[in-house]
């Protein structure tokens, strides 16, 4: 099978596998259960920070798995369209919104076909993504071309560093088992200067960043100033 540039038929057919069990609280998802709050609070408050009229921008969600982000968006009034190339994962997310009357929707597809349809929203996330893919700077590319001008662009993923080998590949999969063993390559682990430097390279104004770190004793996930291993950053549009 031919390989895309954007999209890992090796990652998708890996966590279509998990779809029946992402939204288990001690499932192989329970990391991003955990770190979801940290992450969709950093979003709301920089979008709401934005927002004049009261009118709360659409969310493109690209890479949404089974909507862990896309629900808890849509719970803070976003309109959202979740869109994952797994489509058992897409199966999982509709199954479990529904009837929570949530401004949220799914589909199962890849960007370029939104791209391709001209769609663009004024806020787009990749959280968690970008990492699997075998382009990242085509990847980057994909995911301002369906940003409007003066778009907010949210991307996490982990950095590549020698602590971030031995906490988040080697500590979480093979020590403490809390990802599935293959989940992650660290060589594809991406440094915020290059995230920064892709995100510029595809017409992007990084505007923020900060570092997602596990407090062990809270049994927590915060906000510091360490970006040494998981990160979020924030990127605008040019207008």
């Amino acid at each position: 099978m031919q390989q895309d540039p954007t999209l890992s038929f090796a990652e998708i057919q890996r966590f279509d596998a998990l779809a029946d069990r992402w939204w288990a609280l001690d499932g192989p998802m329970a990391p991003l259960h955990r770190m979801n709050p940290l992450r969709a609070g950093w979003i709301t408050r920089r979008l709401r920070g934005r927002t004049t009229d009261g009118a709360l921008p659409s969310i493109l969600d690209v890479g949404c798995g089974a909507g862990l982000l896309a629900e808890a968006l849509a719970r803070e009034g976003f309109p959202v369209l979740g869109l994952d190339a797994a489509p058992a994962a897409i199966a999982a997310a509709e199954a479990h919104a529904a009837g929570r009357n949530l401004p949220l929707r799914y589909r199962a597809g890849r960007i370029e076909e939104l791209v391709a349809e001209g769609a663009s929203f004024p806020a787009v996330t990749a959280l968690e993504v970008i990492e699997h893919v075998p382009d990242p700077a085509r990847f980057m590319n994909a995911l301002q071309s369906v940003l409007q001008p003066g778009g907010l662009l949210f991307v996490s993923t982990l950095n590549r560093t020698m602590r971030s080998l031995l906490t988040a590949k080697i500590g979480a999969e093979y020590l403490a088992r809390l990802l599935p063993i293959g989940t992650h390559n660290w060589r594809q682990f991406i440094p915020p200067r290059q995230l920064s430097a892709f995100g510029a390279a595809a017409g992007l104004r990084t505007i923020a960043s900060a570092g997602m770190s596990y407090d062990p004793l809270r049994g927590r996930w915060r906000e510091s100033r360490d970006l040494s291993i998981n990160y979020i950053m924030a990127f605008e549009k040019k207008t």
